[in-house]
């Protein structure tokens, strides 16, 4: 197998120390990356091997990153605005892309962490090659906004939350929050993917499982339509590369290729 070598980084913001990581394989058959962003209760731990795996079967230098509050990151106490991924692009990949010598890049993200590499890709213009959703939404649906709301409740069992400090720790109760309270607020359900995608040029592949529980094939359609192929894999859920990696990787070297 193919030596892939791991490095972390740790990248200072105005808000505090952002956790990075990036995997390289020994030959690099792009010299594009490709940068990963995480869903609204992930972190770089629970991409699991999918950057390894990423990096080996495309020879591309895979990176990702804690977002502020997540993961290994320093924790925040603000509240998550409504802008909140356009913000993203705009504040913490450019750190990203200057203190790991990005000067281009493939933008990757699954489910929330979609809507920011369409952000991305719409902020960085020709530097964005290409756009990779996994179960990513584009506006708000009365399905996104249930899924949550049942994730609401079982995140009142103590072993469903102590599942999610795992991860972040002393920071699970303002992940948890960031990601419920932002969503059900009122005035979320204007908000919608639409600015970004108009001022996206790059080509645009879209993955969704068909039985996503937070959001229909209606997402990934007014994502991809005219930028690019919407792949809708069946008895998949909301974590396809999870669920179905092998597929994953091969649609995404497929649509590289």
């Amino acid at each position: 197998m193919a030596e892939i070598a791991e490095t972390e980084y740790w990248i200072e913001s105005s808000g505090g120390r952002l956790y990075a990581k990036s995997w390289m394989p020994a030959v690099l058959r792009s010299q594009q990356p490709i940068i990963l962003f995480h869903d609204s209760l992930g972190c770089i731990t629970l991409w699991r091997d999918f950057p390894e795996q990423l990096a080996r079967s495309l020879g591309r230098r895979v990176m990702a990153y804690d977002r502020l509050g997540f993961g290994r990151s320093d924790a925040r106490d603000d509240l998550l605005t409504q802008d909140f991924i356009t913000s993203e692009a705009e504040r913490f990949v450019p750190l990203l892309c200057e203190q790991l010598s990005v000067r281009d890049f493939v933008a990757c993200g699954h489910s929330v962490g979609g809507g920011m590499a369409v952000e991305a890709g719409a902020r960085f213009g020709e530097g964005c090659h290409a756009v990779i959703t996994i179960a990513a939404q584009a506006f708000v649906e009365e399905k996104t906004l249930q899924g949550i709301r049942i994730a609401q409740q079982e995140f009142k069992s103590a072993e469903t939350f102590a599942r999610l400090a795992k991860y972040h720790g002393s920071k699970a109760e303002w992940v948890l929050h960031a990601w419920i309270d932002t969503w059900l607020a009122s005035e979320r359900a204007g908000w919608s993917l639409d600015p970004a995608l108009k001022k996206l040029h790059c080509p645009v592949l879209a993955i969704h499982g068909d039985r996503d529980e937070y959001g229909s094939e209606a997402h990934p359609r007014r994502i991809a339509a005219g930028r690019g192929p919407v792949y809708i894999m069946p008895d998949t859920g909301h974590v396809p590369h999870r669920e179905h990696p092998a597929l994953v990787l091969k649609a995404i070297e497929d649509f590289l290729a």
